[in-house]
């Protein structure tokens, strides 16, 4: 009994997302769309000390805090299908001080043992886009409560 996979990204008829992955097997048809990666490496980079955010512009990144969508935030992950192989770009802030490469490193490991146990998928790459170097928020607070006190 042999699976047999067919990996598309193509618009779905029923719900209008894009599939990744359709593996088809004597039970039936199992599709695993671009937004289920999407919320794993979301979830994964947004783990690790060091990363302040997922990068975006800051204008449309507080609309969308304000209307509660985390689609917006998806602009910063970038999910395609090469062959049989997942291809991912994240983009992310990170806070000053942090060695970029080491993080780099940690987050791609991450990422492809998460995505690749969750879905049972190849990932084959991950490009880490760092954007921004900015103070971690609690840093920010204690300098803004350090000049209100002056």
């Amino acid at each position: 009994m042999k699976d047999k996979i067919n990996r598309t990204k193509k618009a779905d008829t029923a719900d209008n997302a894009r599939s990744v992955s359709e593996k088809t097997n004597e039970m039936g048809l199992v599709k695993i769309h671009e937004n289920v990666i999407a919320s794993i490496v979301r979830k994964v980079t947004c783990s690790i000390k060091g990363v302040l955010r997922l990068a975006g512009s800051p204008l449309l990144d507080n609309i969308a805090e304000i209307v509660g969508s985390r689609k917006i935030h998806d602009r910063a992950i970038s999910i395609n299908l090469a062959d049989d192989d997942v291809k991912i770009e994240v983009k992310i802030n990170v806070a000053y001080g942090v060695h970029v490469p080491t993080l780099a490193v940690e987050i791609q490991t991450a990422i492809i043992e998460e995505v690749e146990k969750i879905t049972g998928m190849r990932v084959s790459q991950v490009n880490i886009i760092v954007q921004e170097l900015d103070e971690e928020d609690s840093e920010k607070d204690e300098e803004k409560e350090e000049e209100i006190k002056n």
